[in-house]
């Protein structure tokens, strides 16, 4: 009998280097499919329908919660944006697994819907180490680096939710210990 993949759900405040280790784990793993949400918002220039975001219309995607058929979903500045469960299940059944990169609201919601997913919480190694990286990038208003500061500390404290918590100090260190739950969840091990 054929495996049934895994779904491995990945939340971090912004700056603590979630989009990295995501990177990096597919690297290592290519054959996990890097889940693609879909969303009601315009694409933005250099954008690809299918490849960053599945665009959909508001009524679209309005009829698609209501059908049950978002495993996940959020409005976010008047967009809805989410994760379709028809797509997740098609790809788990033929032994995929499949990694989603969502916050923990979306995180918990998934695991309303698909129980058995692996959760993962990226960690900075400090406040202050989370600020001075959001402040290197040099994109965000000082008000905007407040705000994420501020939604940072919310996150972190849903910390407990996660079944496995990874502080990026090094990273390669961090990238080893993610690898490193995804093969122990691939032989059976963990989940």
């Amino acid at each position: 009998m054929k495996r049934r993949g895994t779904i491995y759900i990945v939340s971090a405040p912004s700056g603590a280097g979630k989009s990295t280790l995501c990177r990096e784990l597919l690297k290592v793993y290519p054959d996990i499919t890097y889940s693609i949400s879909h969303t009601t918002r315009a694409p933005r220039e250099g954008e690809v329908p299918g490849v960053d975001y599945h665009f959909i219309s508001r009524e679209g995607f309005e009829s698609r919660i209501a059908q049950g058929l978002m495993a996940e979903w959020a409005e976010v500045h008047g967009n809805y944006y989410g994760t379709s469960l028809e797509t997740l299940e098609a790809s788990v059944s033929k032994g995929v697994d499949v990694l989603l990169d969502i916050d923990v609201q979306g995180a918990r919601q998934m695991c309303a819907a698909v129980p058995s997913c692996v959760t993962l919480f990226i960690m900075p190694p400090s406040e202050a180490e989370l600020r001075a990286r959001l402040e290197k990038r040099g994109t965000d208003s000082r008000e905007t680096i407040e705000k994420r500061m501020e939604n940072a500390a919310g996150e972190m404290a849903q910390r407990s939710f996660y079944a496995h918590v990874i502080v990026n100090d090094e990273l390669n260190e961090a990238v080893a210990v993610l690898v490193a739950v995804v093969k122990e969840c691939r032989e059976g091990g963990i989940s």
